[in-house]
C-alpha cells in the first residue's frame, strides 16, 4: 500500500495534465469553429453584396443606354425604349432574389446604403421610360447614382473591415448638345 501511496502524486499529475490538455484541445476547437464560422458568413455575405451591385449595374448600364437614344447620355451604344423594354423586365426579375438575399445577410447599414442606391436607379429607369430629353437633368441622376454606389461600396466595406477602395468616379466627356 505504501507504494500505491507514493506513486499517488505523480498519477493525480498525470490525471490532472490529461484533463488539462482535453480542456485546451476543446477550447481551441470551439475558437477554431467560430473563427471559421465567421469567415463562412463573411464569404457569403460578400458574395451576397457583390451580387445585388453587380445585378443593379446591369440595370443602370441599360438606363444608360436609353439614355444615349435619348440625346442625354454618350454611351456608344443606344438603344431604343421599346427595344430596352423586355431587357429592363429580365434584369429587375434576375436581381429581385440578390435583393433578398441582402436583405436577408446584409447589415443594417449596408441594406440601407442599397436601398438609396436603388431609389436613384428606379428614378433613372423612369426618366427614360418618359422620354425625357434632359442632359442636364440626366447628368444629375447620374451624380446621385454614382454617390449612391460609392456609399453602398463604403458601407460594404466598412461591414466587412475591409480597406477603403476606390471610389470609381472617372471624368466623363460633356453629353453633346442634341
Amino acid at each position: 500500500m505504501s507504494a500505491f501511496v507514493q506513486q499517488l502524486p505523480a498519477l493525480i499529475g498525470v490525471v490532472i495534465g490529461a484533463l488539462g490538455s482535453y480542456l485546451a484541445v476543446v477550447r481551441g476547437d470551439r475558437a477554431r469553429f467560430r473563427r471559421e464560422r465567421v469567415a463562412r458568413w463573411e464569404e457569403r455575405r460578400f458574395a451576397v453584396y457583390a451580387d445585388w451591385a453587380q445585378a443593379l449595374k446591369q440595370q443602370v448600364a441599360l438606363t444608360y443606354r436609353v439614355a444615349a437614344h435619348l440625346g442625354n447620355d454618350p454611351h456608344p451604344h443606344p438603344l431604343s425604349p421599346r427595344d430596352a423594354e423586355p431587357l429592363l423586365a429580365e434584369v429587375q426579375t434576375a436581381r429581385e432574389p440578390h435583393g433578398e438575399a441582402l436583405i436577408l445577410l446584409g447589415s443594417p447599414q449596408v441594406v440601407e446604403q442599397a436601398r438609396e442606391w436603388i431609389v436613384t436607379v428606379l428614378e433613372m429607369e423612369r426618366f427614360v421610360r418618359e422620354g425625357t430629353r434632359d442632359p442636364a437633368a440626366w447628368q444629375g441622376l447620374l451624380e446621385r447614382q454614382r454617390a449612391g454606389r460609392e456609399g453602398y461600396y463604403t458601407s460594404v466595406r466598412d461591414d466587412l473591415g475591409l480597406p477603403p477602395g476606390h471610389s470609381a468616379r472617372w471624368p466623363l466627356p460633356p453629353v453633346p448638345p442634341a
